[in-house]
């Protein structure tokens, strides 16, 4: 969404709501939170009632938003704001709210974004990318593979389609196979680098490619530069939280991941 539309759609609290709440309702389709029933009647103070089981209820309750009790217009430039990358302390800064607040407001659109990934989505298929990556602060000592206090993540990338990443336990055979088999359509040709958890996806359906990263990075169409290219786009973004919990990294890079996938549209589209 363009600036100039965007200032139109916080000029007041009225208009800001009405889009708010026209993203709650599927085609402004009222139903009640509790008990689902399409039987409701408006009172007063935005409310609805429901006919079958009396509940009383407004645009958002039971939802995300209604967890913090901010503006619908201070809510629409935090999650703009938050689409351009600003912190939460910068964010606060620019909307007048306190940090505590606009960081539980991004900690509730992060866990969002989480809970609204499809679940058993389509599988990935054709030219399929796989690579594990260790995310953590610069420490000395070895890098990669084997470094320690670091968090191992795989991600899968299907070319000219999506990303999926993992926070997994380890990079073990079993675990990172069993995550390709959920993940990726049999039949699907798989390039990998050379790491030995992958020599068991030629026995799972899959024609299973290896580049020698020892020798060249690329022959021909045998390359996993583009699930590299995911690695950096995360990294480059998530350094700059300068230090995230292991508790809550997994939010962040599901984060990443909705933004790879949808960085060509607007975050105020979904």
């Amino acid at each position: 969404m363009d600036i100039k539309s965007f200032q139109l759609l916080v000029k007041t609290e009225n208009t800001a709501r009405r889009f708010l709440a026209k993203a709650c309702w599927k085609n402004y389709r009222c139903f009640c939170s509790r008990c689902r029933s399409h039987q409701i009647y408006r009172i007063v103070g935005r409310r609805f009632r429901c006919k079958r089981c009396g509940y009383t209820f407004h645009d958002f309750s039971g939802r995300w938003i209604n967890t913090v009790k901010i503006s619908s217009r201070d809510w629409l430039w935090i999650i703009k704001l938050f689409e351009l990358e600003l912190s939460a302390r910068k964010i606060a800064a620019q909307v007048g709210l306190s940090y505590p607040t606009v960081l539980k407001a991004v900690t509730v659109i992060r866990k969002s974004i989480v809970a609204n990934t499809p679940d058993g989505a389509a599988l990935l298929s054709g030219e399929v990318e796989m690579d594990e990556a260790y995310f953590g602060g610069r420490r000395k000592g070895k890098r990669g593979r084997g470094a320690r206090n670091k968090v191992p993540v795989f991600g899968i990338l299907e070319r000219k389609g999506e990303v999926k990443v993992e926070v997994v336990n380890n990079v073990t055979a079993d675990t990172l196979v069993n995550l390709a088999v959920k993940t990726v359509c049999r039949g699907s040709i798989v390039y990998t680098d050379k790491f030995k958890s992958y020599d068991s996806l030629m026995f799972c359906g899959y024609r299973h490619i290896k580049i020698d990263h020892k020798k060249l990075f690329a022959s021909g169409k045998v390359y996993i530069n583009g699930v590299e290219g995911f690695w950096s786009f995360a990294k480059e973004r998530i350094i700059k939280f300068h230090g995230i919990s292991q508790e809550k990294f997994p939010l962040y890079l599901k984060e990443m991941e909705f933004r790879y996938n949808n960085r060509h549209n607007s975050i105020l589209t979904y």
